[in-house]
């Protein structure tokens, strides 16, 4: 697949993917840039090359037009953000979109309207791709958060590019991080995976199995594992229907050599929140009444070991409900354990909705080695799925 500086961009115009998928409050203001600002390199790039860029981007999921999820909305703080006045046409295709990406002259940046404001975008439909890519030059895609779909606008419109298509500098960025952590990884490798079922996970164990040394498995998932092998869990959450898959899961591990790492003392209550009574128990020792809801002091002094000598980590999953600051302790723990092997020179991955948002609460973002901006495309990725969005580069 091409990269930006394999295209001739000198007075062409480029269509990008972008994700501006942004949160905005009630005013219609954004309240978290890092979208915009993880897509502002390629458009730089496009730009000093000598192009002009068309942006092109959903916003949450409306079911036609829906004035409140215009894009107009954020743009403002795009031309803030890129320094520059932005373009907006009313719509990403017909009449207005097609005067304004005709007239735009080198160095300008056109925002079309929501895309999914057209059904056609989830679909996938060529006559839609069409349009959108008769706007422009040369397609880049730089939107892993949607790399997983089969849209129109992430997939379809490659395919009336034949050469000149490119993966942009943010999708670049992921799909090496990962292949960083799959493939090319220095060892010992570690895995972190929380969050609270199993279930959600099995894709993601199965294929990394072959690719990782040591597999700590925290948050809610640790409980079926210890019911599994005869512990006590008290109330705390627990698949039953996945008891015999993690003994199974246990016996891989072991067969392929790898170390899997579970608590063993956990911080337990008796309510599901903040201000309940809690103890520090074994985590197999759980009496009826109880839940776990962090990891335990024992737990993170043996973690700390296991990542301190990794040399590449991905975290995937909080250690316990962080989300209530008497039981954040061991996320924020386990954080600064991943950013002091980090400094020490280990390359760390943090992809998944929850530890990116850990990640981010707690200070970490800018001292892990990359934090990913996409939660479902990271969990496909980690499960060895193709995403559509990548593989239309590539053709």
């Amino acid at each position: 697949m091409k990269t930006l500086e394999q295209l001739e961009l000198n007075g062409k115009k480029a269509i990008i993917r972008v994700d501006f998928n942004v949160p905005l409050n009630d005013d219609q203001k954004v309240t978290d840039t890092t979208r915009i600002l993880a897509a502002k390199p390629t458009i730089d790039a496009v730009l000093q090359a000598g192009g002009s860029c068309i942006l092109m981007s959903h916003l949450g999921r409306p079911k036609g037009i829906t004035p409140a999820l215009s894009l107009k909305h954020i743009v403002a703080t795009v031309s803030e953000l890129l320094g520059k006045d932005v373009i907006f046409a009313s719509d990403c295709i017909g009449e207005d979109a097609k005067a304004k990406a005709a007239a735009l002259k080198a160095g300008e940046v056109l925002l079309l309207e929501n895309l999914r404001f057209h059904s056609e975008e989830t679909q996938g439909d060529t006559n839609f791709a069409k349009a959108l890519a008769n706007l422009a030059d040369v397609y880049i895609n730089d939107a892993f958060g949607t790399a997983h779909r089969a849209h129109a606008s992430t997939t379809i419109i490659a395919e009336n590019f034949e050469e000149n298509k490119a993966v942009g500098k943010l999708l670049q960025q992921e799909i090496e991080a990962i292949d960083k952590v799959l493939k090319t990884g220095e060892k010992p490798v570690l895995a972190i995976l929380g969050g609270s079922k199993v279930s959600s996970k099995i894709t993601i164990i199965e294929n990394i199995l072959d690719k990782v040394d040591h597999l700590i498995i925290g948050g809610g998932m640790a409980y079926t594992f210890v019911k599994a092998q005869g512990g006590e869990v008290g109330n705390s959450i627990c698949e039953d229907d996945y008891l015999d898959y993690t003994l199974e899961l246990l016996e891989k591990a072991k067969a392929k050599n790898v170390q899997i790492h579970l608590p063993v003392d956990v911080v337990a209550t008796t309510e599901f929140s903040n201000e309940s009574a809690r103890k520090t128990i074994n985590i197999n020792e759980i009496p009826s009444g109880w839940e776990g809801l962090d990891a335990g002091p024992t737990s993170l002094e043996n973690f700390k070991k296991v990542v301190l000598q990794a040399k590449t980590i991905l975290w995937n999953g909080p250690l316990g409900v962080f989300e209530f600051s008497n039981f954040a302790n061991g996320t924020i723990t386990l954080g600064t354990f991943i950013e002091e092997s980090t400094a020490n020179g280990a390359f760390s991955l943090v992809g998944g909705g929850d530890s990116v948002a850990a990640v981010k609460q707690f200070g970490f973002a800018e001292k892990v080695s990359y934090v990913s901006t996409g939660g479902g495309a990271m969990l496909e990725s980690l499960e060895g799925k193709t995403l559509p969005g990548i593989a239309a580069l590539n053709t």
